[in-house]
């Protein structure tokens, strides 16, 4: 074989395997590629699935549900209404007392009612509120509104009887209730709190009632 044939022979062979690399990195970039296109149902082209670094298909996290607040039993709703009357009543008949009762013992008494009762109804009210309940309690219209056109002793012995020592002894059988058999823990907690409060009130309206001489 000549010299010529020789060197055309090795260009030839050097040509062929350029393109053979050629052909391997345009491999290599395809397979890098991002992935086509899907048809949907409709034919409509859809973009493949996103992939993290771990080739786990991303996804968004669901939120959290919000915990549903636990509904009051009848019992428990029963005593918010009860006591939150209880009190209002008792708020209601103390002021009462301060501009229509002309004796100091019967005023100092109703003031010592105002402020305790309105600490307790805080108390109650702060509870309730976290269970839905929103309504302000309201004094029992028929004590009031039978206390209103009276005044001095007349007012004094209506006051005592009915506010006093009814409406603590009442109070007394409300909480008492609740602090034993009640099925919400804070209502529960509220009750047996103030149970010691209401039955010492209840004593003192006693001691006022056999003071004054009035009969309930």
């Amino acid at each position: 074989m000549s010299r010529l044939s020789v060197g055309a022979i090795a260009a030839l062979a050097a040509f062929t395997l350029g393109s053979s690399c050629v052909s391997m990195n345009a491999s290599a970039q395809n397979g890098n590629a991002v992935a086509p296109a899907r048809a949907g149902s409709d034919g409509a082209a859809t973009p493949a699935p996103a992939h993290d670094g771990a080739g786990v298909a991303a996804s968004t996290p669901m939120a959290a549900s919000a915990p549903s607040r636990a509904k009051l039993s009848p019992a428990d709703q029963q005593f918010v209404q009860d006591a939150g009357t209880a009190g209002a009543t008792e708020i209601a008949a103390g002021k009462l007392a301060l501009t229509n009762s002309s004796d100091a013992q019967v005023k100092s008494f109703a003031q010592r009612m105002i402020a305790d009762h309105t600490r307790l109804a805080r108390n109650l009210d702060i509870v309730a509120k976290r269970q839905g309940i929103t309504s302000a309690p309201s004094a029992d219209a028929s004590v009031t509104g039978s206390l209103e056109t009276l005044h001095g002793a007349d007012f004094d012995k209506a006051y005592i009887a009915q506010v006093a020592v009814d409406g603590h002894r009442k109070a007394v059988a409300i909480f008492s209730t609740e602090s034993k058999g009640g099925n919400d823990a804070q209502l529960k907690n509220v009750a047996a709190r103030a149970l010691p409060i209401i039955k010492h009130h209840y004593a003192m309206a006693q001691q006022l009632a056999k003071l004054k001489g009035v009969t309930s």
